[in-house]
């Protein structure tokens, strides 16, 4: 399948091109064209344009593109699941989950959008008045990470149309496809030439293109951590506005009085779904010694019953193989370093036997126990399949431990006690706290890190706030 990129309202090709390949086989998926900095250039210059009218739309009008482009997205989901799963890897029911919720979000925000109002602040005499406007911000660079690369971009995508922004979308260099046919199928739902445009190419022309141009106002950006510096580097010289939604080093914390079975199926899930290349996967899980033991042959037991296979050709396994070969390394490395430290293998740490795995990124769910905090594992984002398991005494060795990482994004808790609860929640130093569960994030609820997880929100009507500048007017009436 040979794609084009979306420039200004049509599909542009080029003789130079990347060929994307399938993680579980090595066999080409298609390809996708290669652009310069100058046709980067191009469709930057496009969505400026296209601001122009894009901006001037009534809400009620975006609200119904944008529920049209969610209806769309929903119609063809099933082709694009089977793209998505194709040069990724992941089960094709985990693929179409993201597929539907990308459509879900674009459907929420074509709601929020009509609720934009601005306000009539406190007026400074008796004969003057405040008038707050909000306005959008202009063209948005939006750069989203490989391990859910269409829902990502459907985040930051929707409140910025919403808001009234136009977008320039670079899909990542692995999993590129679904990302753009999701943002060709967008803009058949009828939003102008130009207000939506999707460029591929290197880093060093391509990228700092998005980041150097002053007609880009604002980027928002998923990744790495230390990519999310790099960006706040390379816009610096124009000021941009930043959303970065980085790395991240998720503890789980479980007390003795919750619901054990609970916590080991969803600690279990939370540490290999996606094998693991998750921005808040379980890192590090922190059990209270009184129940370590159970805890631990439960969690193992639990962790055997997965499978693992090619997630289009076996929809039904548990798990795919991991995206890059890059990510199998760090694996390898992390695990090595944990156990020349004391570290001990309670589960898988290699590559599963069998002919069919023998040309995939493959890796089995990995277990570490007596661990501590001088192991990589222990303060190094792995994105992969590797947990490391500990224990705490009381309250405050659980959030010293859970708290001693570089990182902020999201941290869990299973307790019955509701005191417990909260007193975990608000020492946590994270933009999420999932309690007695492993799903942090909600669309209606806003989701960002701290520390070096990064800055800005995702997802509810606060992201709205994100893509918009705030304008004061000041009427003296005499």
């Amino acid at each position: 399948m040979d794609l084009g990129v979306l420039i200004d309202g049509k599909m542009f090709n080029s003789e130079k091109r990347l060929e994307v390949k399938n993680p579980a086989n090595g066999e080409t998926v298609g390809t996708i064209p290669f652009l310069t900095g100058d046709e980067a250039k191009s469709a930057i210059r496009s969505a400026h344009n296209a601001f122009k009218i894009w901006s001037k739309t009534s809400p009620i009008q975006r609200s119904r593109i944008l529920r049209k482009a969610s209806d769309v997205i929903r119609e063809c989901s099933g082709q694009l699941s089977e793209l998505l799963t194709k040069e990724h890897g992941k089960p094709l029911g985990d693929a179409r989950k993201e597929i539907l919720g990308s459509a879900d979000v674009l459907e929420y925000y074509s709601q929020v959008c009509v609720d934009l109002v601005g306000e009539i602040s406190c007026p400074a005499s008796k004969t003057s008045k405040s008038l707050v406007f909000k306005e959008p911000i202009g063209v948005v660079a939006a750069i989203a990470a490989w391990n859910y690369p269409v829902s990502l971009i459907a985040w930051k995508i929707a409140p910025a149309l919403a808001a009234g922004c136009t977008v320039v979308v670079k899909p990542p260099k692995a999993t590129p496809m679904a990302l753009t046919e999701f943002m060709r199928l967008c803009h058949s739902a009828g939003f102008p030439d130009g207000a939506l445009n999707v460029v591929y190419g290197n880093h060093s022309e391509v990228g700092e293109e998005l980041f150097s141009s002053k007609l880009i106002k604002k980027i928002a950006f998923t990744g790495s951590t230390q990519t999310g510096k790099k960006i706040i580097q390379s816009s610096a010289s124009s000021l941009k506005k930043l959303n970065l939604e980085l790395g991240g080093h998720s503890p789980l914390v479980v007390f003795e009085d919750a619901n054990l079975q609970k916590a080991v199926k969803d600690g279990v899930k939370r540490s290999f779904r996606n094998m693991g290349q998750i921005c808040n996967a379980l890192n590090r899980i922190y059990i209270q010694e009184s129940v370590f033991d159970i805890f631990i042959e439960s969690f193992v037991e639990e962790t055997s019953k997965l499978t693992i296979g090619d997630g289009f050709a076996n929809p039904e396994v548990h798990l795919g193989p991991m995206v890059e070969e890059n990510g199998l390394h760090t694996a390898k490395k992390h695990i090595q370093d944990a156990v020349s430290k004391g570290a001990i293998i309670k589960y898988g740490g290699k590559k599963p036997e069998g002919a069919q795995y023998s040309k995939g990124n493959f890796f089995e769910p990995t277990i570490l126990t007596n661990v501590s905090e001088d192991m990589k594992i222990m303060k190094e984002e792995t994105f992969g399949p590797v947990v490391a398991i500990d224990t705490f005494k009381n309250l405050k060795e659980a959030i010293d431990k859970a708290n001693n990482t570089d990182y902020g994004l999201v941290s869990y808790v299973y307790t019955s006690s509701l005191a417990t609860a909260f007193k975990a929640s608000e020492a946590l130093d994270c933009g999420s706290v999932a309690v007695n569960t492993v799903s942090p994030d909600s669309i209606y609820a806003p989701y960002g890190g701290r520390k070096d997880s990064g800055f800005g929100v995702e997802l509810s009507k606060h992201a709205m706030d994100q893509y918009l500048q705030f304008k004061h007017v000041k009427i003296e009436l005499e």
